[in-house]
C-alpha cells in the first residue's frame, strides 16, 4: 500500500522536483553504501529499498517523457 502512495506522490511532481528526489536518492544511496563499507549500516535491507526508489523515480521520468512527445 504504501508503495502505490509514493508512486501516487511521484506522478503528481513536476519535472524538477523528480529530477531533485532523483538527486536525493542518489545521495542517500552513496551515503549508505558508504556506512555499509566502514560497517556502520544496521539495516542493509534500505540500500535495496532506495535503489527500488531510484528505479521507480527514472520510470516515472521516463512515462513523463513519452506523454510529452
Amino acid at each position: 500500500m504504501r508503495v502505490n502512495k509514493f508512486l501516487d506522490e511521484l506522478r503528481e511532481k513536476s519535472t524538477e522536483e523528480l529530477q531533485a528526489e532523483l538527486v536525493s536518492a542518489k545521495k542517500e544511496l552513496f551515503n549508505l553504501r558508504f556506512q555499509n563499507a566502514t560497517n556502520q549500516l544496521d539495516n542493509t535491507a534500505r540500500i535495496a529499498a532506495v535503489r527500488k526508489n531510484i528505479a521507480r523515480i527514472q520510470t516515472i521520468m521516463t512515462q513523463n517523457k513519452m506523454v510529452v512527445k
